[in-house]
């Protein structure tokens, strides 16, 4: 499909697979960690198996990726193609068009944390929540600099007051700086809310990690659901990139051919326009909506096509 699109990259492709980390116990081997840290981009299929009941494995690959390339900007767009994907009932609530700004290397995802008389009654469980001065502010400063009309600010300051009030005063100092652009500030709750009453009305959402990726979620099935949602982690300041569907693995229906390829298309789309070619970043999406209005998709969208089909549906617009 990228060749389709004109991409002349140079590729490489490594396995990360649970295959080879049951074989191997690395979730990246050592050989591949070095050529992942050099490369300007990476495009990932996804990370999950139930044969592999181990938290080390998703952190040892999506996590270590995330945190030691520094990709500390997760961008999760959420964009409807076509009305019929939609479940809002309103025909004005459907023009969905927003972008959620998640902080991608602290919140509770950092690990911090332990279980303490483990297996007894008596048992303790500590997550810790780690926002730094740093981390909270350059996501805000990101989200300002993605916006046109005005970025949202999603946090639970009223309950978590330590990290919430660090939050809430680099909101404040970040907006700032950023006057053009309207602010507005939720808490999670009253944001999902808003989200499913009229989701047309936002543009950026910054938040912090744990709630940006239960919002994503949220705004994913807006728009037709998991298998059309595209991500990308990024580190403005040293260019690297990592693209990937939110779906996951989904190892129910692995190797069926009725897996919906749109969301690691979309991240494909997202990787292109960051290496800086923005018109064939664009030809991909309008190939993908172009397919999604024909009906040419997966049969969690309506169609009847395989997983190939639908490839091979986008990548024909493409070459026309």
């Amino acid at each position: 499909m990228l060749r389709a699109a004109g991409a002349d990259f140079e590729f490489q492709e490594y396995e990360v697979s649970a295959d080879q980390y049951m074989r191997t116990g690395q979730p990246i081997p050592a050989d591949v960690w070095p050529e992942l840290a050099k490369a300007d981009s990476i495009l990932f299929g996804a990370v999950g198996d139930p044969r592999v009941n181990d938290a080390a494995y998703l952190a040892g690959v999506l996590l270590r990726l995330r945190f030691e390339l520094d990709l500390y900007v997760n961008l999760r767009p959420a964009k409807l193609y076509d009305d019929r994907l939609s479940p809002l009932r309103r025909e004005d609530r459907r023009k969905i068009d927003l972008l959620i700004v998640r902080e991608n290397t602290e919140g509770l995802y950092v690990g911090m944390g332990g279980r303490f008389k483990r297996g007894t009654e008596e048992e303790v469980a500590i997550q810790e929540d780690l926002n730094t001065y740093l981390g909270v502010t350059r996501i805000l400063d990101y989200a300002f600099g993605v916006a046109q009309r005005e970025v949202v600010m999603v946090d639970k300051s009223n309950a978590m007051t330590h990290a919430g009030a660090l939050w809430q005063q680099q909101w404040k100092a970040v907006a700032k700086k950023h006057q053009h652009i309207k602010t507005r500030h939720l808490y999670v709750d009253a944001a999902a809310m808003q989200l499913v009453r009229d989701p047309t009305q936002f543009e950026v959402i910054a938040t912090g990690n744990l709630f940006g990726d239960i919002l994503s979620d949220l705004t994913a099935e807006l728009i037709g659901g998991m298998g059309v949602a595209p991500s990308g982690n990024i580190n403005p300041e040293t260019k690297r990139g990592l693209f990937e569907p939110v779906h996951g693995t989904a190892p129910d229906i692995a190797g069926r051919g009725i897996v919906n390829p749109i969301g690691a298309i979309l991240s494909a789309s997202m990787m292109v326009r960051h290496l800086g070619h923005t018109e064939m970043a664009s030809a991909i999406e309008g190939a993908v909506e172009s397919a999604l209005r024909a009906g040419e998709c997966t049969r969690d969208l309506g169609g009847t096509l395989s997983t190939q089909e639908v490839g091979d549906a986008v990548t024909k617009r493409l070459r026309d």
